[in-house]
């Protein structure tokens, strides 16, 4: 996996024209992006991969509610 992954849009404006920013960050502090449509900088950091509890009255194999 990538250090760098690509944000799709600008969170700001929606629009798609982002470049990687010449700014430096620090290892682990997020990516920075800057959007040449608004103007602006903006650093993105992955937090991390949380599990999904199952909804309340779902189904398991045996058939009873979990």
């Amino acid at each position: 996996m990538s250090e760098r992954a690509a944000p799709f849009y600008c969170p700001y404006c929606g629009e798609e024209d982002l470049r990687p920013s010449e700014r430096e960050t620090a290892r682990g502090a997020g990516a920075a992006w800057e959007c040449t449509s608004c103007g602006r900088d903006f650093a993105l950091t992955f937090l991390g991969v949380r599990a999904v509890a199952p909804p309340s009255g779902h189904r398991t194999e045996g058939g009873t509610t979990a």
